[in-house]
């Protein structure tokens, strides 16, 4: 194909070289007929120009640019994934189970009842094939969504080895090529942002069972920074990654974002801000608030209890107050 290519080009090239000889040596004379016959040979070169391009586009630079975003795409895709594998390795039998997406299919019946989704995916009811202990099974998105494999590390890593009343139990996970799955245990009464905020039905819970739960949110968290052999960070707490069980005990879900650290740092290193707009503690927007430390899931924590005790969100752009839209801010004016 090319050495056509070439070969059209070089007869184009010498066409009026050739000509332009005929005419010096009066073997074609000068005339009406000739320069009508001269420009539709450019018309018909310049065509001839154009149809070679195109072909040079179709059969050589489009699959050449094919070739090369396949290539880059694969490399993107098995970055990560070789360093889910080289961690899930030296994690050894201190994991969870891991799962093959077929038993995933069939723990799911292929996925048939959705429980939610959000931007790290989808989450799906399941059962166990040993017992039949109902699961809710996490499908990830892949590394162009939100989780890639840092945020499924953490997950891993931090969960597996977890035991407490008041966290999320990690079940197992499958990690098979680009498909990437967490199995936790089964949260009947969903999270926690569906009961405390008020409706026109009133509120769900009493003050008293309100209190209880900030309890048992706070020995999980207190769990996670001093009952650890390394102090955890969660950075996204917030009712919605609050999940109740079937007596409504509250447990942290949702470690994607986590950071591990020894307990005698004071501080922890970070280049960007972890977590959701309205709980990020301000040292994470800027330093000149502090040091990032184990203080700022105490921060988020903080804006859950007045959620919790006022029966509302701590954005609220729908009330016809202007100065009520951020809840924080009425609540320092009212003590003022």
């Amino acid at each position: 194909m090319l050495n056509k290519v070439l070969f059209l080009f070089g007869v184009e090239a010498n066409f009026f070289s050739c000509l332009d000889n005929l005419v010096e040596a009066n073997f074609i004379h000068r005339s009406h007929n000739f320069y009508l016959a001269y420009s539709v040979a450019v018309i018909l070169v310049v065509l001839l120009d154009i149809v070679l391009i195109h072909c040079i586009i179709r059969f050589i630079v489009a699959p050449v640019t094919v070739l090369v975003f396949l290539a880059y795409n694969s490399w993107r895709s098995y970055v990560p994934i070789d360093l889910v594998e080289k961690f899930l390795q030296n994690q050894g039998k201190l994991s969870p189970a891991r799962y093959s997406y077929l038993q995933l299919v069939r723990m799911t019946d292929n996925f048939r009842d959705k429980l939610g989704r959000g931007g790290f995916g989808s989450v799906f009811k399941g059962r166990l094939p040993a017992g039949g202990h109902q699961v809710a099974v996490k499908m990830l998105l892949g590394n162009s969504g939100s989780c890639n494999g840092e945020d499924f590390i953490n997950e891993v890593s931090t969960v597996g080895r977890i035991h407490h009343l008041n966290i999320m139990r990690l079940v197992g996970f499958c990690s098979e090529g680009a498909k990437r799955a967490l199995v936790y245990e089964y949260m009947p009464n969903g999270s926690l942002d569906k009961y405390i905020f008020s409706s026109s039905n009133g509120r769900y819970f009493t003050m008293e069972k309100l209190n209880q739960i900030a309890l048992a949110v706070a020995k999980g968290i207190d769990y996670l920074h001093r009952g650890c052999d390394m102090r955890i960070l969660h950075f996204d707490i917030k009712p919605q990654n609050i999940l109740l069980d079937h007596d409504f005990v509250p447990k942290l879900s949702d470690f994607g974002l986590a950071k591990l650290y020894p307990k005698d740092c004071s501080l922890v290193s970070m280049s960007a801000a972890r977590g959701t707009i309205g709980y990020i503690a301000p040292e994470q927007v800027s330093r000149s608030f502090g040091v990032i430390s184990y203080k700022s899931d105490v921060y988020s924590f903080g804006m859950l209890l007045m959620e919790m005790a006022g029966g509302r969100r701590n954005v609220n752009r729908g009330v016809d107050n202007s100065s009520q839209v951020y809840y924080p801010s009425w609540i320092y004016d009212r003590l003022q």
